[in-house]
C-alpha cells in the first residue's frame, strides 16, 4: 500500500448568470445616462438614485466550502489513509533518552486512521521503528476494514511515557524505551519493533491467572467474544502474520494478549 495518503478536494468557479434586457419605453423623456434603460412604465430614476423598476438577479448558488464542512459521502465512512514522517526529539522527550537501543532518527510517527468502538473513523498516532512504519500501516489498514475497533491511539508521550497509564486508558501505542516486562532486558518496545493494542481488552495476564489492571478483570479469559478483543487465530492475529510478526497471546504460560512483534517476544 501507498505509505502516504493525501487528502484531495475540488473546487471550482460558477458560470456567470446572463442577464436580460427590458424593453425600451415607447416614449421616454431625455434622462440622465444610465447604465440600462428604465422598463417601460416606470418613471425617469433621479440621478443619483437607483431605478425603482431595476430587477436584483438571483445570487447563484453557493458551493460547498470546508466551512460548511464535507459533503457527507453516500459511500459511508471515509477510505483509511496513512501518513509515514520523521519524529522530532520534542515528540518523544519522556519515552527516548540517550542510551536507548534506536536513535530519535531511527523512528517515525504514522498518523493513521482508525476504527473506534463508536462505529466512527478517527485519526490516531503510531511511534514505530522506521523500517517496519510500511508494514504496520498496512496492518492497520486492514483491521481498519475490518472494522476492528480500537479505543484510542495515541503516542505513549501524552502519558509521559508511562506504560502503566497508557495501558489504564486502553491505549494503542508502539515505541517506548523500557524494559521488557519482569525482566532487566530491552524490550521490543524500546526499538519500536512491538505494538500493544485495546490493552484493557487485551490484559497481560501473568501464569496464575492475575494481571495488574482492575479494569480488564473481565477480559482474562480466552476464547472472548467482545468488542476488540483478541482470540486465537482471529483476523488481527493473521494480519499481523502475515508481516511476519508474532502474538504474545500464544507464549506458554504468561500471556500478553495485547502484544504483537517483529520477533513474537
Amino acid at each position: 500500500m501507498a505509505a502516504v495518503a493525501g487528502v484531495t478536494g475540488c473546487g471550482g468557479d460558477g458560470d456567470a448568470g446572463a442577464s436580460g434586457r427590458n424593453p425600451p419605453p415607447a416614449t421616454a423623456p431625455a434622462a440622465p445616462a444610465s447604465d440600462s434603460p428604465a422598463p417601460a412604465g416606470s418613471s425617469a430614476a433621479s440621478p443619483g438614485s437607483p431605478s425603482s423598476g431595476s430587477v436584483t438577479p438571483s445570487p447563484a448558488p453557493v458551493s460547498p466550502t470546508s466551512e460548511t464542512g464535507p459533503t457527507p459521502s453516500p459511500s459511508g465512512p471515509p477510505p483509511f489513509t496513512a501518513k509515514i514522517e520523521p519524529v522530532s526529539r520534542d515528540e518523544v522527550r519522556h519515552s527516548w533518552r540517550p542510551g536507548c537501543p534506536v536513535p530519535v532518527s531511527g523512528l517515525r510517527k504514522i498518523t493513521m486512521t482508525y476504527w473506534g468502538f463508536d462505529d466512527r473513523a478517527h485519526t490516531g498516532t503510531l511511534v514505530v521503528n522506521k523500517k517496519v512504519a510500511d508494514d504496520l500501516a498496512s496492518v492497520f489498514g486492514k483491521l481498519y476494514d475490518l472494522r476492528y475497533p480500537i479505543r484510542r491511539m495515541e503516542p505513549v508521550d501524552v502519558y509521559k511515557g508511562s506504560d502503566f497509564d497508557s495501558i489504564e486508558a486502553d491505549n494503542t501505542s508502539a515505541f517506548n524505551c523500557r524494559s521488557a516486562t519482569g525482566s532487566g532486558n530491552w524490550s521490543n518496545h524500546a526499538y519500536g519493533l512491538a505494538v500493544d493494542i485495546n490493552p484493557r481488552e487485551n490484559p497481560y495476564v501473568y501464569s496464575d491467572g492475575s494481571n495488574a489492571h482492575r479494569n480488564a478483570d473481565a477480559f482474562v479469559k480466552r476464547p472472548l467474544k467482545k468488542p476488540g478483543v483478541i482470540n486465537s487465530g482471529d483476523s488481527v492475529v493473521r494480519a499481523f502474520r502475515e508481516i511476519g510478526w508474532g502474538w504474545g497471546g500464544s507464549w506458554s504460560g504468561t500471556k500478553d494478549y495485547q502484544h504483537f512483534s517483529v520477533n513474537g517476544r
